[in-house]
């Protein structure tokens, strides 16, 4: 089967829309749909006409009526076939383009957005939200013709029977379609309450399987375990309600929609008495009025089923925007790259106090520039300020250029940048690196000095690094991490605490490599480690009161105390490391 192909569609936070897009799908569902729902009367009706030629006891015309019986069968279940097949066909594509959709509006959101959601939430979304709301799509569009068309063909044909047994056998199954009726209000309340609590337990499985060694090192796992446990048994209770309500009913449904098979069997069996029936005619009948009622319970349930769904949609809808597409522009320059820092402030969306303040200085293409200061000085935050994903006050240029007016691509080509956490994904050192870009690493593994640790690996690049890097030492996590952020050699580099996890000797070889292979970037280094600062061409060292200094790093030793301590402290412990 040839893969789907998804498209961005125009509108998708209206239903209506996913039906026109599957224009084909949905004409083969209408003409297969049609056909087997309306040519369904007629298995009754020949099943009739076999009885009836049994009873005559005329072999001859009980294999042709047998023949045309079987033929009718074959032909029904081959529309039955192609009907669902192009429901399925229109759920799955339904459902793909819906993900698709969804995922380009999570990319594209800004991170200020993204910052008040939790990983629960969106993964809810996006996953179970959607199976919940195309499974209503998908049974909705079912039912109209398996239950909608099929109970109007049966409807007709026993008219054609007899009309008054038709209409008092019926008046039965309107009553199942009220009580569904009155029914969807509290189903869609427990299905909300469920798909709210889902989306609470997707976020704390994702914090207990992300924090599990902390858990149990700070002796909390037993306590953590009590409270998953007890947010499981709520989403258990939750999902009982949502599911108990819509399925123990059906049968309910079913119940009284065939109460009318008493007055069937009354007034067909005295016609069969007096003659004007055949045994067979009887035997039509009451097989259509079986099918009937039980499609009327159907219908019934697909009431609650539609409601079930309706949560689900009312929670994906406002992530169903248009599709954005990213500039095709990107930065190609080969100009020198000058990056301009002028009175910048910043804060963080949602609070009212500036970490940054009145920032100014230059760096350019070739140069080091070193950023420490006391802790929560803000020398993390200033290196986030430098990747354009939130607002800043006063100007950050590139070349002359604001760094908010470049695109999102254009940053990404220009721009890379280095957590003080290394984020490493549970699969190969290759591709944690390269991220799915072919590109030899040899170099770069030599440039962090990862190239002996490699000799060791059996593997080698094919190491797979476990979740979250697990399966490495902190040092080759965060040297994997640094590879990563130097393959492209951007233009600017930004390194937040890269040998936070490293010793001294490997810090200062490192430093080495980079000043000397990386001489077509800015490098941005922030550390509290400054013992290697000697080797940058300026400083900015950041104060507490949001006050700065920015120099060399031998007019630092001159007018810094501060700096000179800590610098003279930090060597010192690192010629006492080179003794021992």
């Amino acid at each position: 089967m040839s893969k789907i192909k998804i498209e961005p569609m125009k509108e998708p936070n209206k239903l209506i829309n996913y039906w026109k897009k599957e224009k084909f799908a949905v004409t083969c569902i209408l003409i297969f749909g049609l056909a087997y729902n309306v040519s369904m009367v007629l298995g009754p009706v020949f099943q009739g006409k076999l009885i009836d030629s049994i009873a005559d006891g005329k072999l001859e015309q009980v294999i042709f009526s047998s023949v045309k019986f079987i033929s009718i069968i074959a032909v029904i279940q081959i529309f039955r076939y192609f009907k669902r097949f192009y429901i399925r066909r229109f759920a799955n594509r339904t459902s793909a383009v819906m993900r698709f959709m969804i995922y380009n509006n999570i990319m594209h959101e800004t991170a200020e957005k993204l910052d008040k959601e939790n990983a629960g939430n969106l993964m809810t979304r996006a996953v179970s939200d959607v199976e919940f709301c195309v499974e209503g799509m998908r049974k909705f569009t079912t039912e109209v013709f398996d239950t909608g068309v099929m109970m109007a063909a049966y409807f007709v044909s026993m008219l054609f029977y007899d009309v008054k047994l038709t209409l008092l056998s019926i008046v039965f199954i309107p009553v199942a379609m009220l009580l569904a009726e009155k029914l969807k209000v509290k189903i869609y309340k427990y299905s909300m309450d469920y798909r709210k609590k889902s989306s609470e337990v997707a976020e704390v499985t994702y914090s207990t399987i992300e924090n599990a060694m902390l858990f149990r090192i700070s002796g909390m796992e037993e306590t953590n375990r009590k409270n998953y446990e007890k947010e499981i048994n709520d989403l258990k209770n939750k999902t009982v309600k949502a599911n108990l309500l819509e399925n123990s009913m059906h049968p309910i449904y079913n119940a009284i929609a065939m109460s009318g098979i008493i007055i069937v069997i009354y007034m067909g069996g005295n016609m069969v008495i007096r003659g004007s029936w055949t045994i067979g005619t009887f035997t039509a009948y009451a097989a259509m009025f079986g099918d009937l009622a039980i499609k009327a319970s159907k219908a019934a349930k697909l009431f609650n089923t539609v409601q079930k769904s309706r949560p689900s949609w009312n929670r994906i809808k406002d992530y169903l925007t248009e599709y954005k597409q990213d500039e095709k522009k990107m930065f190609t320059t080969k100009e020198n790259i000058t990056l301009t820092v002028d009175k910048l402030f910043f804060r963080y969306p949602g609070t009212e106090e500036n970490i940054i303040e009145n920032i100014t200085f230059e760096g350019r293409q070739g140069e080091i520039i070193g950023i420490t200061g006391p802790v929560a000085c803000g020398k993390s935050t200033l290196g986030i300020a430098f990747l354009g994903l939130y607002s800043y006050g006063g100007s950050i240029k590139i070349n002359g250029r604001e760094l908010k007016d470049y695109s999102a691509p254009e940053r990404s080509e220009m721009i890379s940048y280095l957590s003080h956490k290394p984020q490493l994904l549970s699969d190969t050192i290759y591709n944690n690196i390269t991220l799915g870009i072919k590109v030899e690493i040899e170099e770069v593994l030599k440039d962090v000095c990862f190239d002996q640790d490699m000799i060791e690996m059996s593997e080698g690049q094919n190491t797979r690094v476990g979740n979250g890097g697990i399966r490495l030492s902190g040092g080759q996590q965060g040297r994997i991490a640094l590879a990563r952020t130097l393959i492209n050699k951007n233009k600017i580099i930004i390194l937040d605490d890269p040998f936070s996890a490293v010793d001294m000797k490997t810090e200062e070889k490192i430093i080495e490599n980079i000043k000397a292979k990386y001489q077509d970037s800015l490098i941005i280094l922030i550390s509290h480690r400054i013992a290697i600062f000697e080797k940058t061409n300026n400083v900015l060292f950041m104060n507490k009161d949001k006050s700065y200094e920015f120099s060399t790093h031998e007019n630092m030793m001159k007018n810094n105390p501060i700096y000179k301590e800590i610098y003279n402290l930090q060597s010192a412990a690192g010629d006492d490391n080179e003794k021992i």
